[in-house]
């Protein structure tokens, strides 16, 4: 069962308020699964950013919990970089304000944070890696490229069968201002309601 909070989150996204643009931009990934599920196969979705500090690891959550959320079979999220670096903090806080269970099982420079969003599914496993890391899949996944940046340093993802550039502004830009805890709300809940476009007009 989702938790209530996140629940709540979810029902009160806005879905009406994505732009056109947007919604053309998202449409390729409503398309890849829905072919995924009319072709009864796993769906699995590597959301790619430069650092995998930020966008990629709020984008890989919201998918996996909104999947979850719509009942979409067999959908695997999953998060990585150009490079690898370490989630950062903030993402791991304003996730638990909007109702996330976040445990760090692993210290260190590139802490490993279990981020529950269901009393019942599996924690998704957190850290910073390379799109091509070991924990990824290798083949058989859409990458979407959640930055400018490595939309443009990668325009072949090896393994993928196909990529969705669908790209954030960073809330880095943010970081140790007054508006940080603001911005990286907004931002995640930009990504939450687009992803819940995706995911609400899949129609299982």
């Amino acid at each position: 069962m989702i938790y209530p909070k996140i629940e709540a989150v979810i029902t009160s996204l806005d879905t009406a308020g994505v732009t056109q643009e947007r919604k053309a931009i998202l449409e390729p990934l409503i398309t890849y699964i829905k072919e995924k599920i009319e072709s009864k196969v796993p769906i699995a979705l590597n959301f790619i950013c430069t650092h995998n500090s930020r966008r990629s690891h709020l984008s890989q959550i919201w998918a996996q919990t909104l999947a979850q959320f719509y009942g979409i079979p067999n959908a695997s999220c999953y998060s990585g970089g150009t490079e690898a670096t370490a989630m950062f903090p903030k993402v791991a806080e304003t996730l638990s304000k909007q109702g996330f269970v976040i445990h760090t099982i692993a210290q260190g420079s590139n802490p490993v944070y279990a981020v529950k969003y269901d009393s019942n599914a599996h924690a998704v496993v957190c850290f910073s890696k390379t799109y091509d890391d070991v924990f990824n899949p290798n083949t058989n996944f859409g990458a979407i490229l959640t930055c400018n940046s490595a939309n443009e340093a990668c325009p072949i993802v090896q393994g993928a069968e196909t990529r969705f550039p669908i790209t954030y502004e960073d809330p880095k830009k943010f970081d140790g201002t007054p508006q940080q805890t603001e911005k990286y709300a907004e931002r995640s809940l930009q990504i939450a309601t687009e992803l819940k476009y995706v995911f609400e007009n899949i129609g299982c």
